[in-house]
């Protein structure tokens, strides 16, 4: 069925809700944006559905919500879960608590269990619920930190971690096999409350999950950990309240929280684009931060999944820090006092993923700790908790990725900005207590480890046309990838896709290692590399650098030319 077809059946269908029809009656004269609605469905991949809300198969909205949630019962009914259930949590985004309440119904209408929290939570509390709950899956609405004009849904497993393989195939193809809507199954709240098969749950795993975080906990409070000044934004999300409250219960007393920003506000008015990754997002508590005396901001993304971090530089200005240097940071802090106490096992793992900092490796040679690298994605981080609890090969310590995403702990098989709000302050609090600022902390881990520094560039293709060119784009590095990058020569190449990794001397070919994903890398000599994949969330195509220096100065330098090379000016 090609798209106009497909419009003319949204717009005639009864099945389809009046305000559904009008929105795309009001488009019959645009057909280029009718192409867009309906050119593909909108895609149930590894990572579940991400898009821009409206009518329409390639949009957000309850029909497509409803027909991906039917996939998953279906899964869950050919693996015989119905009685186990499903975990529902939501953020603070336009249609969220609808887009919640209507998968728990589908689910529900299938003879499915669905555990749906009152209000919305942060993401790895779903992560924590799952398993809480002893859950055969997990769901959660947000599009993290996309503009307003999108909302996502996440599938997670009864590890509590986000679906891999072979579940996630299971789940697509299920989905995909639904070509009518309204085959979806679907009841009314009040029969599904009366049948027991919907359950409204809150305050009770709010209680098991912040105690949980709280074991945690390596060094207490000291009277002058206590003069901390932190100031908090949860940019609208849901952050604020398990943030603000699990630092209260630490003993921090002076958080300070950015007041346009404390409230959930669907359009996120303040920013905009809510990326604790965006220099602009911490306008608002930078101004608060330096009227208030603090020493450390901290922001999380909508669904507190992801922290960002500014600290005060000698100069007393706040900078910015990157994911990588965020993370390296809690590891640190993590690995030396376990060591320090005498709690660090013998078997003890790092994990990062294929684009995060080199720092990371050598802090786990340092603590004799297993470095384990995977794709991108926390969910093959959570994979590898799971393989070490059946397995008992390592016991895991900390994961990370360069987007800012981090898990200290076994409670969520996700990322955690509330535990990564936790240990970076009782970090800072630590240091404090000795003396030191984050920032000197981190001074004095490049001395220690080394100078490495990343960075970013991130290139907005969107719509038809953008799909399009990220796929050229990537066929064309794929296919002739480069020899020099900068002043640097690339020593390997790995495609993911291909599953190759060939040694650019000698020719030799060899494989990666880990499961295809679109991601290309080049390892660069003197310790630089370089790394371009679409991301997974965003109609964009990114491409990562990392160098080490024999200073500050020398990887800024270093690192600023490998990024200005024309190899990758996509524009």
């Amino acid at each position: 069925m090609d798209y106009l077809k497909k419009y003319e059946e949204w717009t005639t269908n009864q099945y389809f809700d009046g305000a559904t029809r009008a929105e795309l009656v009001a488009l019959k004269d645009n057909d280029n944006e009718i192409k867009e609605r309906f050119y593909m469905d909108l895609e149930f991949g590894t990572a579940g559905l991400r898009g821009i809300l409206g009518a329409g198969v390639n949009r957000m909205n309850l029909y497509t919500v409803r027909r991906a949630t039917q996939g998953l019962a279906n899964t869950i009914i050919k693996a015989g879960g119905e009685k186990r259930g499903v975990a529902i949590a939501y953020d603070s985004r336009r249609m969220s608590p609808e887009f919640a309440l209507d998968s728990a119904l589908c689910l529900a209408a299938n003879g499915i269990h669905a555990y749906l929290f009152e209000s919305l939570r942060p993401t790895p509390e779903l992560s924590f619920a799952v398993r809480e709950f002893g859950c055969i899956a997990g769901i959660v609405i947000t599009a993290s930190h996309n503009p307003a004009e999108y909302n996502g849904y996440k599938v997670y497993w009864e590890d509590g971690a986000q679906v891999t393989y072979p579940k996630d195939v299971e789940i697509i193809q299920e989905v995909n096999s639904i070509s009518d809507f309204a085959s979806a199954k679907f009841m009314s709240k009040e029969d599904a409350l009366a049948q027991g098969l919907l359950t409204m749950i809150g305050e009770e795993v709010d209680e098991k999950y912040i105690a949980t975080l709280k074991k945690l906990v390596l060094n207490p409070l000291t009277e002058e950990g206590k003069k901390l000044k932190i100031v908090y934004t949860p940019l609208h999300g849901t952050g604020n309240l398990p943030a603000r409250r699990i630092l209260k219960e630490l003993g921090f007393e002076n958080v300070y929280v950015v007041p346009e920003q404390e409230l959930p506000d669907t359009e996120f008015s303040t920013v905009g684009y809510p990326n604790p990754e965006n220099p602009k997002v911490f306008a608002l508590a930078e101004k608060l931060a330096n009227e208030v005396g603090a020493d450390l901001i901290l922001a999380t993304d909508p669904d507190a999944d992801r922290l960002g971090i500014m600290v005060r530089n000698e100069k007393g200005e706040f900078v910015l820090f990157n994911g990588n240097m965020s993370g390296a940071l809690i590891a640190e802090y993590e690995f030396s006092q376990k060591a320090e106490k005498g709690i660090l096992p013998t078997n003890a793992a790092l994990i990062k993923t294929i684009v995060t900092g080199n720092m990371s490796d050598v802090i786990a040679k340092h603590y004799n700790a297993k470095l384990i690298e995977v794709l991108t994605g926390f969910k093959y981080i959570g994979e590898q908790i799971k393989l070490f609890e059946q397995t008992g090969s390592n016991e895991y310590i900390f994961g990370y990725e360069e987007s800012y995403g981090c898990l200290v702990g076994t409670h969520a098989r996700d990322k955690d900005a509330i535990v990564a709000v936790m240990c970076l302050c009782e970090a800072a609090a630590y240091y404090k207590s000795k003396g030191i600022s984050l920032y000197d902390q981190m001074n004095m881990m490049y001395e220690k480890y080394g100078y490495f520094k990343e960075d970013l560039l991130a290139v907005t293709l969107s719509g038809i046309e953008g799909m399009a060119k990220i796929k050229e784009i990537m066929a064309g590095y794929r296919s002739n990838p480069p020899k020099t990058i900068g002043d640097y020569t690339v020593e390997k190449f790995r495609d993911y896709k291909e599953d190759t990794m060939k040694d650019m001397t000698s020719g030799t070919v060899v494989s990666t290692g880990l499961p295809k994903s679109d991601v290309l890398y080049f390892d660069l000599n003197d310790n630089a590399w370089c790394a371009i994949r679409p991301s997974g969330t965003e109609p964009k195509i990114k491409v990562y650098f990392g160098v080490k220096g024999s200073s500050s100065a020398d990887a800024d330098e270093k690192l600023k030319k490998l990024m200005s090379d024309d190899v990758f000016k996509m524009n």
